[in-house]
């Protein structure tokens, strides 16, 4: 990435910078994809005024990160992480939304053939894929109820904002296979409707819906149920088409689910039929 001298500093809008402070000194460009990663591993570094200050910073910095398509993995986990260390937000309880929210679970395909073959280096593995996932989640406005062994739970209150986690997730995931790290499948399965809030988690049939689904999927596919796609509604984002698998009994549910596979550009298109149990 080619430094800033002076003279092109000075060209830039105020908007190409993630900060500015109250003497008009302008502080992390975000004009270009080179600049967006830079600031992402500079943020730290920076003496921001007050909280305040920081908080819009950061919010321009991650929106310049999706302007180009820049999935910020480590950035938000350790904000989350400074912040409990400076205390703020030490003592406050979890919250989650109450209502109608939309469910997304995931977990690793083929988990115990890659313990098998990479065996103590799984365990980076995984944390990798942990921080894909919690990072892109927190991206997008959601929440991290639970990671435990390698699956994953986060819920939105905007419907689409799950859908753009998942894609975000999966094209990632594409991308660093193609780039020679270990080719890794998630299942992701997605329902919308109205679990109950109980302490730090959700329970209830909804949640058990949303699980039963993503059990079903396979590795770099993405399932959903009607119910989500009444909630999110049209029109879908661009490319973005929701292609119908058929009627489901799932295990343990008391009605059948219409179930749909997300199809879009830079996904897997082709999957044997859903893993479905009686």
């Amino acid at each position: 990435m080619a430094q800033l001298g002076p003279a092109e500093r000075a060209r830039l809008p105020d908007s190409a910078f993630a900060y500015i402070d109250a003497h008009g000194r302008r502080r992390l460009p975000i004009h270009d994809a080179g600049h967006v990663r830079n600031a992402l591993a500079r943020f730290n570094q920076v003496a921001f005024e007050d909280d305040a200050a920081r908080d819009r910073a950061r919010k321009r910095l991650l929106n310049a990160a999706k302007k180009f398509k820049i999935v910020p993995v480590g950035f938000i986990t350790n904000q989350l992480r400074s912040e409990r260390d400076l205390g703020r937000r030490a003592d406050e309880p979890i919250r989650l939304p109450s209502g109608f929210v939309t469910m997304l679970l995931t977990d690793i395909e083929g988990s115990t053939a890659l313990v098998h073959r990479l065996g103590d280096d799984y365990g980076d593995l995984l944390e990798r894929v942990r921080a894909l996932l919690r990072d892109t989640a927190l991206g997008y406005d959601g929440h991290v109820v639970e990671t435990r062994a390698d699956e994953f739970f986060a819920v939105f209150e905007q419907p689409a904002a799950a859908l753009t986690m998942a894609l975000t997730v999966q094209r990632e995931l594409r991308t660093r296979m193609s780039a020679g790290d270990e080719d890794v499948r998630v299942r992701v399965g997605i329902h919308s409707g109205y679990p109950t809030l109980a302490k730090a988690n959700y329970i209830g049939m909804a949640v058990h819906t949303a699980a039963r689904i993503c059990g079903a999927s396979h590795g770099g596919q993405i399932v959903v149920s009607a119910d989500f796609r009444t909630a999110i509604g049209v029109p879908l984002p661009n490319g973005v088409r929701l292609r119908k698998l058929g009627t489901y009994a799932l295990r343990g549910l008391p009605d059948e689910v219409d179930l749909y596979q997300v199809a879009a550009k830079e996904l897997l298109t082709r999957f044997p039929p859903l893993r479905i149990s009686l």
